[in-house]
């Protein structure tokens, strides 16, 4: 191992310790599953902010987007991040107040519940499509973190894809299922910070390595179409294809995704002080402005680099940070720590997510399924030792997902997040703001939303044309006008649901 190597490995290795730690620390403070899945309730304004943000950007943002502006220009990165934003804010602004106080009014403690309890849905039905929405694309979200991870430590270290992921799994579920969800949410807030304090450094130094910024935009613009929002550029030939109106909605459809986000929502769901939200939005909307724009710039950066002769030409566009880390650390050990830094900053936002996505998917099986469904009754004690265990079985099933080390992490994130858009999002908007909607078309807006994103994924979309649009869009569309339309065809919602919604109305 050369002296670049141990500098990278040792800020790794303290990263990795330190959120090992928060985990044991909070395995002393989680007594119920209340604390384990929503943490009490306690969660201050910043920590709710970034830990919710962090949890939000996954690997996507150091690895995905970089990768895409690297490879085709600002058209389709900046286009998205442009989406993402909007979203980010209009959730914070619109959904995250209401949420938190409907769903401590009525007792809920995860997403299916809250759906379940707020429709007063006693068959369960509606709880059990809401836990299996989770788990059918949670388990693949989780995948592409663990993919995400393999890659990493296989591109620095030469390590073997599948053996870096499964140790980077065993250390994700170790301290998620130590913890709870007070592990994920102090360890999201830390690894913000790093994934923050990465972006800076990768872009400082990838601009002085290219030449300057003047460099990097000369080269950008000698790219048929590459600098233009309108258009987007084809390396292999050197040409633009237009980036029209349709595709330009499609993708802004990204946005879309947050309100249907259970990672996210259940940030929402777990603040201690409504009213200290709008801080929470400030700065959860800023740190996304600025973090999405520094990582489609280290993309352009990155090209620039590899075409100035200073970075090798790149097999997977998506690791561009890591070889620029990477060349970071041969310059002494000081910069080889810094670099370590760097990547353990990819790590922190893999995992963010991860942990936070796992707890999902293993409240929605203990809890809602075996619970809810099935009603079996378990002491505090067991409930927590299913939690864990279950937990553990979610984890396995995604290592086994991510074995194909070809794996795209843009891609598989974009068709998980298009699913929980298409599935959730509908039904939670109406939840919150119209009344007359009622458990029927809750549950048949989720299952029209979450079966067209497979019916448009991989039926229509491949048809082409005014078809080839993101398929979030058409099955957020679609799942919507079914929840609306089976709502008034069908028994208005009882009285006492409709007087807890006014009563939810007046919270401050």
């Amino acid at each position: 191992m050369t002296k670049a190597q141990i500098g990278i490995m040792i800020s790794i290795v303290v990263y990795l310790a330190v959120v090992v730690l928060i985990g044991f620390i909070f395995s002393r403070r989680t007594k119920n599953v209340g604390d384990f899945y929503l943490g009490g309730r306690k969660l201050g304004p910043l920590v709710t902010a970034m830990s919710a943000e962090a949890s939000d950007m996954s690997s996507w943002l150091l690895m995905g987007l970089p990768g895409v502006a690297y490879l085709c220009g600002i058209a389709d990165a900046g286009w998205t991040a442009i989406g993402l934003a909007a979203g980010t804010y209009l959730n914070w602004l619109i959904v995250a107040k209401k949420l938190r106080n409907y769903s401590a009014k009525i007792g809920a403690i995860t997403i299916p519940d809250y759906f379940a309890i707020r429709y007063k849905d006693k068959s369960k039905v509606l709880m059990a499509v809401a836990a299996l929405v989770i788990i059918v694309f949670f388990v693949p979200y989780t995948a592409s973190g663990f993919a995400a991870c393999g890659k990493l430590f296989g591109t620095l270290f030469g390590i073997d894809y599948h053996l870096a992921m499964v140790v980077s799994a065993i250390i994700i579920v170790g301290y998620t299922s130590m913890g709870g969800f007070n592990a994920a949410s102090t360890t999201d807030f830390i690894q913000s910070i790093i994934m923050s304090i990465a972006l800076v450094v990768v872009l400082g130094f990838g601009v002085a390595q290219a030449g300057g910024m003047g460099s990097v935009i000369q080269n950008a613009q000698s790219l048929s179409g590459y600098l233009t929002m309108f258009e987007t550029h084809d390396a292999a030939t050197n040409t633009a294809s237009p980036y029209g109106a349709l595709t330009i909605a499609s993708t802004l459809a990204w946005g879309l995704g947050y309100f249907g986000m259970p990672h996210i929502l259940l940030r929402f769901m777990a603040i201690e002080d409504p009213k200290k939200i709008a801080l929470s939005r400030r700065v959860a909307s800023v740190w996304v402005v600025i973090s999405m724009g520094v990582a489609v710039l280290i993309g352009i950066v990155g090209l620039g680099m590899v075409n100035r002769g200073a970075l090798g030409a790149l097999e997977d566009s998506e690791t561009i940070i890591v070889q620029i880390a990477n060349l970071l650390s041969q310059k002494g050990m000081i910069f080889a720590l810094i670099a370590g830094v760097i990547l353990a900053g990819i790590l922190a936002s893999t995992m963010s997510t991860a942990d936070s996505q796992l707890l999902a998917a293993s409240s929605s099986m203990s809890e809602n399924i075996l619970g809810g469904v099935f009603k079996l009754k378990l002491s505090e004690t067991s409930q927590m030792v299913v939690a864990r265990v279950t937990l553990i079985v979610i984890s396995i099933i995604g290592v086994v997902l991510a074995w194909d080390s070809t794996s795209s992490v843009f891609k598989i994130v974009s068709f998980a997040w298009a699913g929980f858009g298409a599935a959730f999002g509908p039904v939670m908007l109406l939840s919150l703001f119209w009344k007359r909607s009622n458990k029927y078309g809750a549950i048949a807006g989720m299952l029209a939303g979450g079966i067209m994103i497979f019916v448009w994924k991989f039926g229509i979309r491949p048809l082409g044309g005014i078809l080839d649009i993101y398929e979030l869009l058409p099955a957020f569309l679609i799942g919507l006008a079914v929840n609306v339309i089976v709502s008034l065809v069908t028994p208005k919602p009882e009285q006492d649901i409709i007087d807890t919604f006014e009563e939810v109305k007046t919270i401050k």
